[in-house]
């Protein structure tokens, strides 16, 4: 972090977007499976964070954008890790949120649905054409849909928003 800042400048956004799934039954699931997911899902934005927060408070300014889950809202069968880190998140930002308000740092989180990444590409076709039919627009998300996002709560225009979660899903969880 110390190098970026050294040939860039501050750091005025930062979005927590570091996500992975090690998917199976609680049951079933060892302690490897539940940290791995919870290291990459939840640490990471904890000591991101934690990294750059003294210099927006310094400084009076910052954004910072966790990329949550639904499942962090409803849960998912074979996904207590993912589903434990993705509210995990929700909490932290929240929590950080009522730390920084008065300096003018909004911290915010997004709750995206099923969005065409490689993880939604790895779900069987058969899968894939069930969560659709549970997807009132009736497609999946864009990468894009949930950059415009990003790009909003980056932005003076959100500038009063702080501690939200705003779900992308296409209404699925309406």
């Amino acid at each position: 972090m110390a190098r970026i800042v050294a040939d860039l400048g501050p750091i005025e956004v930062l979005v927590n977007n570091a996500g992975i799934t090690r998917d199976t039954m609680l049951h079933r699931m060892d302690a490897e499976k539940w940290g791995a997911v919870i290291r990459t899902n939840l640490d990471s934005a904890y000591n991101l964070t934690r990294s750059v927060i003294e210099g927006m408070r310094a400084r009076g300014w910052g954004r910072i954008v966790s990329i949550s889950s639904i499942n962090g809202q409803k849960g998912q069968l074979g996904q207590a890790n993912y589903a434990a880190a993705k509210a995990g998140l929700v909490g932290l930002t929240k929590a950080v949120a009522r730390e920084v308000a008065s300096r003018n740092v909004t911290v915010n989180a997004l709750a995206p649905g099923y969005i065409v990444t490689s993880m939604v590409e790895e779900i069987p076709e058969d899968k894939q054409e069930q969560i659709l039919a549970r997807i009132p627009m009736g497609r999946f998300g864009t990468p894009e849909d949930v950059a415009e996002a990003v790009l909003f709560l980056s932005s003076d225009g959100a500038s009063y928003i702080t501690g939200q979660v705003l779900t992308i899903d296409g209404g699925m969880i309406a």
